[in-house]
Order: structure tokens, then C-alpha cells, then sequence
């Protein structure tokens, strides 16, 4: 496949259209390579994932974090030049789909919210656009950024979901949920859940600023990660703080093989990371 089909077909889920106006999604590394026959996915573009993605055999690299979020001079002998140095080396293109692919709520941002069985908000049917020739409207988005087209309809688009549980929880039916899904992770809770949890949001990364309109929205949680200590003395609604990682490293994996469905003439390896965030007990 030519390097601009594959960009093409990435670019469907993850359009620059819908991306954050400060995020550098798009080809972060370019490359003159024409024909891809594997491609490598990750979280980050990390030395050691693009090091594991070539010693594999990539011929272009999908991340999801930008390589940089600005222009900056490669004066120092850092991770970032050591980046540049291993792909112009090995004359290999890098992409990254950040905000873009976090914006489509029809994408595999919304995987936990898939496991969980969460349904569109009745009230919400008419806010978030019309599906056409039978395409389910996805959830609600908490913070819009533009709107897609699919089938003769559209959606809106934006940063966290927010869906309604099929059968009402309990603070135990979603621990036990969320050990299937978020191994390793070590989830913190700010606030005290309702003994029924009937609303639930989400949004992997950085999430805890859409607190205020998941709220609104009559969420009963919010699940993100990266939760600052202030912030949570002031939350309007209870927030689980999962962790950077755990949301979107699954999220990527999910892509890596929706890619994969996909095309039948480019292998996709998906490079598996760990949470740079170990835990510690001083008591071990």
C-alpha cells in the first residue's frame, strides 16, 4: 500500500478535522518511502518502541502522542534526536493520531465505554447529529470539536463520552468490570460513588477538566486519568483517576487491529509498552 492510502485510511478515523487547534497530530517525521508493507502502532514514540518497530520490520510508525508539540532545534543528544537519528536512518515515516483520534467517539477511544454496555442518553438523540442508512449515533461527547460524516449522516465529535449503564451498578459490579479490563492499573478515586452508579463518563488521558459538564450531563462518574491534587478537592461529581496509560495503550492495541481488518496487503504489528508510572509500596 502507497504511504498516502495508509495515511488516507487512518486519517478515517482519526480525521485532522476533528483535531484540538493546539495538537500536532499528522506526520510528525516524513519520509520520501512510497510502498508500505508493515506497519507498527504505539502509544508513544518512544527510543525503545521505535527501536522494537524497526528491528520488526516497520516501514511507517502510527503513535498516538506527537513526537514533539513544538518546533524545537536537535542541539542536545536527547530521546528526541535519538528518535530523528533511528528513523532517518532507517528513512521510516512517523504519524501520530492524538486529538484526532480521541475526538471520534465512534473510534476505539471509546472502548471502555463498548465493555461497560454504555447507551446513548435518550435526551441527547437529536444534540449530537442524524445517522444515516442505519449508523448508530455514538454517545454524547463532553467537549465538541467539530462533527464527522458517515452514511449520509453526522456526529459530533469532541474530547470524553458519556452513555447511560444498561442495568444500574453498583460501586462493586464496576470494581469487578474494571479488574477485567484495566490489569496493572491502579485506579484512585476522588469523591464517594453513589450506592447506584446509572451515568457514567469517560475520557482516556487527561480528562479531570471535563468534570464540570459530565456533571452537567448528570453523569454519577467521571473515569480519566492524570487527576492533580487541587483539582480533586474541588470536583463536582466523583472522578477515578485510571492513569494516562492504561485507557490509551488498549485504546491504540484496538486500532492497531481495527487497521488491520482493514488491509490485506500491509501487515500491522502493534508494539506493546508498559506504564512509564510503576507502583510503589514502601512497606514491600
Amino acid at each position: 500500500m502507497k504511504q498516502s492510502e495508509l495515511i488516507a485510511l487512518i486519517e478515517r478515523t482519526a480525521p485532522l478535522a476533528i483535531a484540538a487547534p493546539w495538537d500536532k497530530s499528522g506526520v510528525q517525521v516524513a519520509s520520501a518511502r512510497q510502498d508500505i508493507n508493515l506497519l507498527a502502532v504505539c502509544l508513544d514514540p518512544t527510543p525503545e518502541s521505535i527501536r522494537i518497530a524497526l528491528s520488526g520490520g516497520a516501514e511507517m510508525i502510527l503513535a498516538h502522542h506527537p513526537l514533539t508539540m513544538e518546533g524545537r532545534f536537535t542541539d542536545r543528544l536527547d530521546s528526541y534526536h535519538e528518535v530523528l537519528s533511528l528513523l532517518f536512518r532507517a528513512n521510516v515515516p512517523l504519524y501520530s493520531a492524538h486529538t484526532s483520534l480521541d475526538a471520534n467517539p465512534l473510534g476505539p477511544v471509546s472502548w471502555l465505554a463498548d465493555e461497560l454496555g454504555l447507551c446513548r442518553i435518550p435526551s441527547s438523540d437529536t444534540k449530537d447529529g442524524e445517522a444515516g442508512h442505519g449508523m448508530p449515533l455514538p454517545l454524547t461527547v463532553l467537549e465538541q470539536t467539530g462533527t464527522m460524516e458517515r452514511g449520509g449522516g453526522s456526529y459530533a465529535c469532541g474530547f470524553g463520552v458519556v452513555g447511560d449503564c444498561a442495568v444500574d451498578m453498583t460501586p462493586e459490579d464496576l470494581k469487578k468490570m474494571l479488574a477485567l479490563w484495566l490489569v496493572g492499573s491502579c485506579p484512585r478515586l476522588a469523591g464517594t460513588l453513589p450506592e447506584r452508579i446509572r451515568r457514567i463518563a469517560i475520557c482516556p488521558g487527561s480528562g479531570s477538566s471535563l468534570a464540570p459538564e459530565a456533571a452537567a450531563c448528570g453523569a454519577d462518574l467521571l473515569i480519566t486519568g492524570d487527576l492533580k491534587y487541587h483539582t480533586a478537592l474541588d470536583l463536582p461529581l466523583p472522578v477515578l483517576d485510571v492513569g494516562h496509560f492504561s485507557l490509551e495503550e488498549e485504546m491504540m492495541r484496538r486500532f492497531a487491529l481495527q487497521l488491520k481488518e482493514n488491509v490485506s496487503d500491509v501487515a500491522v504489528q502493534f508494539v506493546p509498552a508498559q506504564d512509564p508510572l510503576a507502583p510503589f509500596s514502601p512497606t514491600d
